[in-house]
């Protein structure tokens, strides 16, 4: 790649990286700050500032990866390096998909509204619940994270046999074999993928009937309900407008495996990756009352533009 290609890639990744640490970062400082002086937190404001934690670190390792890519070309194509940046960026990214799919789970049964027992036992759980999704997702992160490992051992061997010399049919296609399994990997997306859709959908049903409900009563369909369930589906639909551009760009960068000279898909892939964990965070701070409070009082620059502990109820 020229050296312009290279000064636009680290500018827009580096762009990326400032604006996603500074909305992560002020999400984990207001739901910090709010603890310790609260001595209180919620299961939402939970799973947000983690998910924002999470991402502060996806971000740091995509910036990394994007510096040995344009400077240290060599260690970024094979070594040990980049295998400990590989697992931990599985486990990270991995992590950070599920905390935003238990975030859309928490949304959909704190605000949607079905008299289906099934749906009513787990709405009377809603922690419960979600609590054991955020304990299932740390394990399935670390699965995520260990089948990783095993390919990098089984990528070891082939490797060692390609170097002696001896490669036979059987060989290759066990290379390839690896190869496909790897780029499969990418199916560890699809159930928390599966799950924030379903989410989505319940919430469209659900507030469709509240607002049904609304106009058969007479009263407006502007109350604070109808409110709830539109910033909720907001918030996940913009989860899953990015996650889906964020898979399509793994995808594009998981095809190096195939493609030779794929220097610019690389970087094209490694930018749009960014763009998920960086962007998202804002979403949610506008989508969430006492972020969106904060996030207005610091632009506007008056501590009192409004009033102290204002929250909406059902607000996500």
């Amino acid at each position: 790649m020229s050296g312009l290609g290279k000064s636009v890639f680290l500018v827009l990744s580096v762009t990326q990286f400032i604006l996603g640490m500074l909305g992560n970062g002020f999400i984990v400082l207001v739901n910090g700050s709010s603890w310790f002086k609260n001595k209180t937190v919620s299961l939402s404001d939970v799973i947000i500032t983690n998910l924002a934690l999470s991402r502060i670190v996806l971000l740091w390792i995509l910036l990394v990866d994007g510096v040995l890519m344009v400077f240290f070309s060599k260690v970024h194509e094979e070594g040990t390096v980049m295998e400990i940046i590989d697992i931990f960026w599985t486990f990270t990214n991995h992590l950070s998909i599920w905390l935003a799919t238990c975030l859309s789970v928490l949304y959909c049964l704190k605000i949607a509204s079905f008299s289906h027992p099934t749906f009513l036992w787990f709405k009377w759980r809603v922690s419960r619940v979600v609590v054991q999704m955020i304990l299932g997702a740390l394990l399935l992160s670390c699965a995520s994270a260990m089948s990783l490992v095993r390919e990098f051992k089984i990528n070891s061997i082939l490797s060692g046999i390609a170097g002696t010399g001896n490669v036979t049919e059987h060989f290759r296609k066990k290379r390839n074999d690896y190869k496909v399994a790897h780029v499969l990997g990418t199916l560890w997306n699809l159930p928390p993928l599966i799950v924030s859709l379903a989410s989505y959908f319940l919430l469209i049903f659900s507030l469709g009937r509240h607002t049904q409900q609304m106009k058969h009563s007479g009263t407006s369909s502007r109350d604070l309900s109808t409110e709830a369930h539109q910033r909720a589906i907001k918030i996940i639909v913009s989860f899953l407008f990015l996650f889906l551009l964020y898979f399509l760009a793994f995808l594009i960068t998981s095809s190096s495996y195939f493609i030779p000279e794929t220097e610019m898909v690389k970087r094209v892939g490694e930018v749009v990756t960014m763009f998920y964990p960086a962007s998202h965070s804002f979403v949610i701070i506008l989508g969430n009352s006492k972020l969106k409070q904060m996030f207005t009082e610091m632009l506007c620059c008056e501590p009192g533009y409004l009033k102290p502990g204002f929250k909406r109820p059902f607000a996500p």
